[in-house]
């Protein structure tokens, strides 16, 4: 398109294999999943997408990265191979003010670009996008979509979801959506498909891969897009996988006779997150799994009491005992004001609840569908990358899985140490003494 005697896109030829993306969103498709290998030009490619649509509908166009920090390397100060910055396909001449702070470009016919990080979810609600680019999906929280997707339904706009794979979590649900439904444009690409890299690159990229990692799970699902190997760091990656493959991932039914013990992560302004377990002699039953953000102790409070579970125990982290500045009372106190009466499970050393948990995981039958979004979050909780010394610190990284995880291995710690025998109910839910548990058929 030309505006002002410049054509856009600016100083940008997409390769063939772009081109059937570019001509689809052109065509009205109004979603699509583009899972490209490595260096494939996703994101110069999908930036000129955005900025070519900016001057086709005025409005607010977001371009979402895993992190704040992600956004600005990548998309705001980002290059390609070339050196040439990606901002400076946005002519300068149509750029009417520019924030490197809040990287936020407005132009001059009144369309907003700004580069966001899903790891601050709160920051996107109330907004009202007309068009975005959820950029390394497969490593975004998942959250971030479920507040966009109805203000696009609303209005009309669209959503581009571009990825490597990272295991079988929501990246690859939402590919096979993609796949199956025909209002949706969807396209996986491998260096294979491609030929975009030489292959003594390749093979070089593979070399230095497997030095830095130890195998060729990055390599497969950078290059090849492979969703079927583990999550490269992944801490719960190998016992998650045998879980699958001993069929204890499937439909648990809930035995009422039993009581159910809940345990929790306790985000402030952040996510909370609550596994739901039954034990019956050396199983644990994982029955449902409920994560949520920016809401309080009452939104839980009665979450717990509408799913009319039998409780036994409330479980939390140790800080919950902590006092809060503004209101000198800690959040253990005003959960027990709301009827929730919580074990404190003992505070041990990260690295020690994570080996309980997976030693735990080994005794786990997790229920397919209620936990579905926590058994995402273990899948993809991993240790952090260095990129200056190329290596894992023995630190987790902390994101959108983090939360799932944690809750977890508090869960891990409070059996361990049996802190969550005694039992403590919320207000108005059956806590009589029920008849004695039975084991289901289906638990050999």
């Amino acid at each position: 398109m030309e505006t002002k005697n410049l054509t856009l896109p600016y100083k940008f030829s997409p390769r063939a294999y772009q081109l059937p993306l570019l001509k689809a969103l052109d065509e009205g498709y109004k979603r699509a999943v583009v899972v490209w290998h490595r260096r494939s030009g996703k994101d110069k490619t999908l930036l000129n997408l955005v900025i070519k649509k900016m001057f086709e509908r005025v409005g607010a166009y977001y371009y979402f990265l895993p992190t704040y920090s992600q956004g600005e390397k990548i998309i705001w100060n980002g290059a390609d191979k070339d050196g040439y910055r990606f901002l400076d396909h946005i002519p300068k001449e149509l750029i009417k003010r520019k924030n490197d702070t809040k990287m936020i470009i407005e132009t001059n016919n009144g369309s907003i670009l700004q580069v966001i990080g899903t790891d601050n979810i709160d920051s996107i609600v109330g907004t009202n996008p007309i068009g975005c680019i959820f950029s390394e999906y497969s490593l975004q929280n998942p959250a971030a979509w479920n507040f966009i997707r109805p203000i696009l339904a609303e209005n009309g706009g669209w959503a581009v979801f571009n990825y490597t794979p990272r295991g079988k979590n929501h990246g690859y649900d939402l590919f096979e959506h993609a796949k199956s439904d025909p209002t949706w444009f969807c396209q996986k690409l491998t260096v294979e498909d491609t030929n975009a890299i030489p292959k003594n690159i390749l093979d070089q990229e593979r070399l230095e891969m497997f030095k830095e990692t130890g195998d060729d799970s990055l390599f497969l699902q950078e290059y090849y897009c492979s969703f079927d190997v583990s999550v490269q760091g992944s801490y719960y990656g190998k016992q998650i996988q045998e879980a699958e493959e001993q069929g204890r991932i499937t439909k648990v039914p809930i035995d009422s006779a039993t009581p159910v013990d809940t345990w929790w992560d306790l985000g402030i302004g952040d996510s909370t997150a609550i596994w739901f377990t039954q034990r019956v002699g050396m199983q644990v039953r994982v029955v449902d799994y409920v994560e949520a953000s920016g809401e309080g102790l009452p939104y839980y409070a009665k979450l717990l009491q509408d799913k009319k579970y039998y409780y036994g125990s409330h479980n939390g982290p140790h800080d919950l005992a902590v006092r809060e500045l503004g209101s000198g009372s800690s959040r253990l106190e005003t959960a027990k004001k709301l009827g929730i009466s919580f074990r404190i499970v003992p505070n041990l050393p990260i690295e020690d609840g994570i080996q309980a948990s997976r030693i735990l995981i080994d005794r786990c039958w997790f229920d397919a569908v209620k936990c579905k979004q926590g058994l995402d979050a273990l899948r993809n909780y991993r240790k952090f990358w260095d990129e200056q010394s190329k290596s894992y610190r023995n630190r987790p990284l902390h994101d959108w899985s983090s939360h799932g995880a944690d809750a977890f291995r508090y869960m891990a710690v409070g059996m361990k140490s049996n802190s969550g025998n005694a039992k403590a109910h919320i207000p108005n839910m059956a806590s009589s003494p029920r008849k004695k548990s039975r084991v289901l058929s289906f638990f050999k």
